[in-house]
This record gives structure tokens, C-alpha cells and sequence, in this order.
């Protein structure tokens, strides 16, 4: 996929100087949470507080670094186990099960939806009883572990799918390599944005968050853009869930053409080789 010439970096988000060698990149995970609406798909998007070290003021989905304590081989587990998911993401097991863990925790703590319940089959409905819980995760006093246990709930590795693997460019000085998740909002559960690292939230069709984009309403990175775009192939949640996919590393690079930062991707690999 190739990206449109109006996507360009703000020249504040492009550091003067570059670091040599390039910072190693931070495991993260970002969870797109999905719903059906009236014309399609919609996607939970928030926009980042101004002045946030890494993507300020843009628009993006739930996310962030792992916590080492995202390892915790304690946890109740439902769905696939770790080394099925270090296969589809490309790693070792340990950081497979700390990326789902993460991708839970994060979407918790970001959007108040939890992928866990009380039993394999069960996924929890009112989450607002969690909210000292979710504080405390956002503090770190807590680790997702900790709360899965004290509550008695299992982890629900099922109602994520892995959808891609984007990682920050080497001139950044703030690098991620995030894995992206798609899931759906359980029943009986709502999205918010009770969050100190998003000015908004709110839900949008794919095509109508690049929209918003084309008319200078919000800032998309290009793996939100991309995300988006592929997104919006599919006419419900569904499909979307069900699309088979390659998780293959994206590692784009910057360069400056035209008296704008531009972004480039890699050229796709041959499937046929």
C-alpha cells in the first residue's frame, strides 16, 4: 500500500538530531476496538493529549509499551496459548504472552473494556466494579495479574486477533515495535474516554475518519492511516475479524521531499519466494 503525498510529519515531531545507533524500539501492543454501525464498521479512535512525548495531539487507538509484569505466567488463560500467538507475532513466547497481556491491559485502562470473565465462556459486563483496579493498573500499583487473580477472572486470548506489526522509525528518538489487535466490544460493555492521555474519544467508520483526515480535522500516523484503510475494506466486524492475514514487521523510513517529512514503506515481501 502506498501512501497519499498529503500524509506528511509535523516538522516538531522530527527530531534535529538523529541517535546513532538507533534507540532499540519498546515492545508495545494497540488494541482497535470495533463495533457495527448503521453504515458498516466503526472504530474506537481517541485523540492523544498535546504535548505527550510520543504522537501528541494525534489520532490513534488504545495502546502502549509492555510492563514487564505483562510476563506473568500466573495468568488465567482462555483462547490460544502463548506459543500459538509467539508464531502469528513473529516471537518468543514469553514476549507473545506479554503482548496479549499487554493489548488487555491497555484497553482497560485507556477505554474501560476488559477482555476477561469469570469463566472460559464468560466475558464481564459491568465494568465500572473494576474501576479502583483500573487506577491502579494506570499507576502500576497493580499489575493485570494481580487483578485477574484477586477477582477470579480468565483472560480472554480468544477475542483478540492479530492484525499487523508496525515499528517506529530508526531516526525517531521514541521507538515501539507495537503489534496491533483487532477485537470487538463485548456485550453489556462501553467504551469511554476516561483517560489522562486522551483530549477525546469517540467512534468512527474507517472511511469517515479518513475523512475527517482529508479535511485537516484530525492527525493520522501511518500505521493509523494504513489500519484504517485496510479496515475499511470490510462491510462489518465480522469480516473483519475473520480476514486472514500475514503479520510481517513494517518498518517504514522518513525522508524529507518537497520541504515536508514524508514516510515510506517497505516494499512488500514476496509471497511466492
Amino acid at each position: 500500500m502506498r501512501l497519499p503525498e498529503e500524509l506528511t510529519l509535523p516538522d516538531g515531531m522530527i527530531p534535529e538530531e538523529t541517535t546513532d545507533p538507533p534507540v532499540t524500539p519498546r515492545d508495545a501492543a494497540t488494541v482497535v476496538l470495533l463495533r457495527d454501525g448503521p453504515t458498516g464498521p466503526e472504530a474506537f479512535l481517541q485523540r492523544r493529549v498535546r504535548g505527550m512525548p510520543f504522537a501528541g495531539g494525534m489520532t490513534a487507538f488504545p495502546g502502549g509499551g509492555v510492563d514487564p509484569r505483562d510476563e506473568e505466567a500466573s495468568i488465567a488463560w482462555n483462547g490460544p496459548e502463548p506459543e500459538h500467538w509467539a508464531r502469528r507475532l513473529g516471537c518468543g513466547t514469553d514476549l507473545a504472552r506479554a503482548l496479549v497481556c499487554a493489548a488487555v491491559r491497555e484497553t482497560f485502562e485507556e477505554a474501560g473494556v476488559l477482555l476477561a470473565g469469570e469463566s472460559p465462556d464468560h466475558v464481564v459486563t459491568d465494568t465500572e466494579r473494576y474501576d479502583a483496579e483500573r487506577h491502579a493498573l494506570v499507576s502500576k500499583e497493580l499489575s493485570l495479574a494481580g487483578m485477574l487473580r484477586s477477582h477470579g477472572l480468565v483472560l480472554r486470548a480468544d477475542l483478540l486477533v492479530p492484525w499487523s506489526n508496525w515499528v517506529t522509525p530508526e531516526m525517531e528518538p521514541r521507538r515501539y515495535d507495537t503489534r496491533f489487535f483487532v477485537t470487538t466490544v463485548p456485550e453489556g460493555q462501553r467504551a469511554d474516554a476516561r483517560t489522562g492521555e486522551a483530549a477525546e474519544a469517540y467512534w468512527r467508520t474507517p472511511e469517515d475518519a479518513l475523512a475527517d483526515w482529508r479535511a485537516g480535522h484530525n492527525g493520522l500516523l501511518p500505521p493509523t492511516w494504513v489500519t484504517l484503510s485496510e479496515l475499511a475494506e470490510h462491510e462489518d466486524v465480522a469480516g473483519a475479524l475473520r480476514a486472514e492475514r500475514s503479520i510481517d514487521k513494517v518498518v517504514p523510513k522518513i525522508v524529507r521531499q518537497d520541504g515536508a517529512w514524508r514516510v515510506v514503506l517497505p516494499e512488500p515481501p514476496d509471497r511466492e519466494s
